[in-house]
């Protein structure tokens, strides 16, 4: 069995992936799933599918759910008298998978493998990242995040996606790819003015391509935007970065 959660919820066994139509059902799964192999409470569950006012008969509104979803999985063969997916434990129910069958967990451990090989092997980081990268569909938790377990690890997810696309522009930075990263790193910062990173890689891209006139102003916009929008200053890294090219200096 494979659950992907970094887009639309899908479920599938190899062979064929589908949806699950009832919303609850989805929001339930996603939160076995990303407690897989652990127990989720009844009462958190009922909490993330109520929210603040549950029903007076929640758990037997949950316990329906579930029989609903053993029922969706059960279609699948993934679930049945001899193959119990979903099991109920002391006070809660537990998804009996690995965490590989998960895609966020494939794309942490991928995207934190490939982030160790950005300085001694860069080629190979690029590959290890752009796979990781790849496991997306869209929004993580696009159709489940609507209460807040769920918005909360859509998040995380989210900041943990956007690490992996620095972690690989620096490897291709790295790697002698200035020029090829000046394009979407200027993409990258107007959609995100406030990970200064990405400030930072595009100054260096830009002064190794000689623009220097150019990454010095990208300094200014993005100290202008964190005084204007956030009452902060430019972090030690940047400015230090941006007294390196003007200075020129040769480790750059």
């Amino acid at each position: 069995m494979h659950i992907s959660i970094l887009g639309p919820l899908l479920i599938g066994d190899g062979r064929r992936t589908v949806g699950l139509r009832a919303k609850k059902n989805r929001v339930m799964l996603t939160m076995l799933a990303l407690n897989a192999g652990q127990v989720v409470a009844f009462d958190e569950l009922i909490d993330e599918l109520w929210g603040e006012a549950p029903l007076k008969n929640a758990r037997n509104a949950l316990q329906a759910n579930v029989k609903r979803m053993r029922r969706s999985l059960a279609e699948l063969g993934l679930e049945g008298p001899d193959q119990e997916l979903i099991r109920t434990v002391d006070n809660g129910y537990m998804l009996t998978v690995p965490e590989g069958a998960v895609d966020a967990y494939r794309f942490l451990r991928t995207a934190e493998k490939g982030a160790g090989l950005v300085e001694h092997r860069p080629y190979e980081a690029m590959d290890t990242l752009r796979s990781a990268l790849a496991m997306w569909r869209g929004p993580a938790l696009l159709d489940t995040s609507d209460g807040p377990w769920c918005r909360a690890v859509a998040l995380r997810l989210d900041e943990q996606r956007k690490t992996a696309r620095e972690d690989l522009i620096a490897a291709q930075l790295q790697a002698g790819e200035a020029g090829t990263v000046v394009a979407e790193l200027k993409q990258l910062l107007a959609q995100y003015p406030e990970r200064e990173r990405f400030s930072e890689q595009l100054m260096i891209a830009l002064y190794r391509c000689g623009r220097q006139s150019e990454a010095v102003d990208i300094f200014h916009r993005t100290r202008r935007w964190l005084d204007e929008e956030l009452g902060l200053k430019p972090s030690r890294r940047l400015h230090h970065l941006y007294q390196a090219i003007l200075m020129q200096d040769p480790s750059l």
